[in-house]
């Protein structure tokens, strides 16, 4: 997949998520207002924050395909992680607030059920965030963007928290109120743990995390299947985005000019970009073999 049909589909998922997200929003906010719903509206709040962070998202997967430039050599991948550092906070942040919203609510002695209006409302929104989550986090994952798959958590915790306001909702008509702050408390920490989740993968990725042991294996693999390559050493890899920068260290025989020993880096560099997806680029330093002792 090249760039371009990269960032195609990275800007339909994210524009489904923002008209997704504004229709829920608004139905949410009007059904937890008219029918005295403390967990819809809550869950209005959840799918509000979503609009902000999917519209980051798409900023990001914009930067991340600009080209290298003479600021930023190795081009602008990291912006996705970046992003996704910031809808986790913007996750958090909602917990908070729906959760200081529902204990206020709990603290109320007049608590009044909500109408059996809201708990079709939470139903809808159960049923439109799971497929807006299964969506983009096929998308996320065929792309390889982590913010959008971050973005496709946020749906799912949507999704959860619905859940846990149709149960409060329900338990309220039911004739026990007290359920329904209970489920924007149960939603608030929901939000709160997706966030730390989707926090720590972001930081992990800006620490330029290696890639899987299995392309680590896969490399060194293919190196040595290059004739002329007698061993393969030092080889070290990054992820920048969706992207994979490697640097490692081919012996070839002594005995060889330079220029032959060049020829079996760059067959060498071809054969693992052929063979291995999302690698960026390879830098290859080429020793003598055998190795002299020292």
């Amino acid at each position: 997949m090249n760039d371009n049909e990269r960032l195609l589909l990275g800007k339909k998922a994210s524009w489904i998520g923002i008209i997704g997200n504004i229709l829920l929003t608004s139905l949410k906010a009007i059904v937890g207002l008219l029918a005295g719903s403390t967990a819809m509206i809550a869950d209005a709040l959840h799918s509000g924050s979503d609009i902000i962070s999917t519209i980051a998202v798409l900023h990001s997967i914009k930067i991340s395909h600009q080209p290298p430039d003479e600021k930023h050599h190795y081009g602008h991948g990291k912006a996705e992680s970046i992003v996704a550092k910031i809808v986790a906070i913007i996750l958090f942040i909602t917990a908070i607030g729906i959760g200081m919203s529902a204990y206020k609510s709990l603290k109320n002695p007049n608590l009044k059920p909500p109408e059996s209006i809201a708990i079709w409302a939470a139903l809808l929104s159960i049923l439109v965030k799971e497929w807006m989550y299964r969506y983009t986090v096929s998308i996320g994952t065929k792309i390889q963007s982590q913010a959008l798959i971050a973005d496709a958590w946020h749906h799912r915790t949507d999704a959860f928290s619905s859940i846990a306001a149709l149960i409060g909702i329900t338990g309220a008509v039911m004739g026990f109120p007290i359920l329904d702050p209970i489920a924007g408390l149960i939603v608030a920490l929901m939000i709160m743990k997706a966030a730390f989740s989707i926090y720590w993968d972001a930081v992990t990725e800006l620490m330029d995390t290696a890639p899987s042991q299995e392309i680590i294996h896969n490399i060194k693999k293919i190196s040595l299947s290059i004739d002329g390559v007698k061993s393969v050493h030092k080889i070290r890899a990054r992820k920048h985005g969706n992207q994979i920068y490697v640097d490692m260290i081919i012996c070839v025989d002594r005995s060889i000019t330079v220029e032959q020993g060049h020829y079996f880096a760059a067959q060498t560099k071809l054969a693992i970009f052929n063979s291995i997806d999302n690698i960026k680029d390879v830098v290859i330093h080429v020793d003598p073999y055998p190795l002299e002792e020292k």
